[in-house]
């Protein structure tokens, strides 16, 4: 059932399997089981529903059964944008883990119902290709390769899978709330449309992964310390697309007023956030503080950034990381 692509990445590496104890996480961990792949699991409980207790009790103790390391983290509660705010927790923790772990790869147990839902809720609040192709079975990040063994599946699959095989899952009863934007698409469209068109959704899929190349160019992603870098692709969508990219890696997720203001904007900082600077046939991006913003540059450093036309929201920076500094200095001459 696993895809074969994924399974050539996974094999005699160091895998990390974010759990969760639904469905289809506890899928692709007998899944991946079955066929001798390596892995350990960590686990997030995020103090929400007294049920987190007990998924936390299954991992630990499907864990201690097939010898695997499981990984905990209770995170404070959230009380507001819960769901961007899960997002950045459980990523701080898995890549932490990975840090001090030398995990290669981390596994999500995304899967088609989840690629077709984000779809369509790109494309009704105004997406291009781009955004519509959404997500990649092996996309690879900064320190990790992230992978999404599960995309080619609908969660009907993975119910009958769990079934047949008797293995117990958990149900999450927030995912019944439609209040929340994607349960309401989940249960309204997607999940209606892919009960009656399968296999045509599966095929488009397909044929949307053999074109994403063509339609999306791939920029080549550098990074120097905490500076992330690439060269324009001379096409302001092509560009938004792959400074969105370098941003979810950061844990932050550009809204659509970011998209509109970085398309007229050669300097901006997005949420507060992020500092992202056009200069000449480079895009830079680095991490935006107050503190770094009020350092008092010397005359002699602002002439030199001023001769090289460097964005003055990224000359704070660079004075105090001068190492960084000179390789742009090499990069812009």
């Amino acid at each position: 059932m696993l895809e074969t692509s994924s399974l050539g990445v996974l094999k005699n590496k160091k895998n990390l399997l974010a759990f969760s104890g639904g469905a289809d996480s506890t899928a692709l961990f007998f899944l991946l089981l079955k066929q001798n792949i390596n892995f350990d699991i960590a686990i997030v409980n995020y103090n929400q529903r007294l049920q987190s207790i007990q998924e936390v009790a299954y991992a630990k103790e499907l864990a201690s059964k097939y010898n695997l390391e499981c990984h905990t983290h209770v995170s404070t509660k959230i009380s507001k944008n819960f769901e961007s705010k899960a997002r950045e927790i459980r990523y701080e923790f898995f890549e932490k883990l990975i840090s001090s772990h030398s995990y290669e790869n981390l596994l999500t147990a995304h899967h088609l119902g989840d690629r077709f839902e984000w779809m369509l809720m790109q494309l009704c609040k105004g997406a291009g290709c781009a955004e519509i192709a959404g997500m990649k079975k092996v996309q690879v990040r900064n320190l990790y390769t992230l992978v999404r063994p599960l995309l080619h599946l609908d969660k009907q699959e993975l119910y009958a899978y769990l079934d047949k095989e008797k293995r117990k899952y958990f149900e999450d009863e927030t995912n019944l709330d439609e209040e929340i934007k994607r349960n309401s698409f989940r249960h309204n469209y997607s999940n209606p449309l892919l009960d009656k068109y399968l296999k045509g959704i599966k095929k488009s899929f397909e044929y949307i992964d053999e074109d994403r190349q063509t339609l999306i160019p791939e920029a080549q992603i550098n990074h120097i310390k905490d500076l992330s870098y690439f060269k324009s692709l001379k096409n302001t969508r092509a560009d938004i697309f792959t400074i969105d990219k370098i941003l979810k890696s950061k844990l932050y997720m550009l809204s659509a007023k970011d998209r509109e203001l970085l398309k007229e904007s050669k300097s901006l900082i997005v949420g507060r956030k992020f500092i992202v600077c056009i200069n000449g046939d480079f895009i830079f991006i680095v991490a935006y503080s107050k503190e770094t913003s009020k350092t008092n540059m010397t005359s002699e450093f602002k002439d030199k950034c001023r001769i090289l036309k460097i964005e003055p929201k990224l000359r704070p920076f660079l004075f105090q990381n001068k190492e960084v500094f000179e390789e742009v200095k090499n990069l812009l001459n």
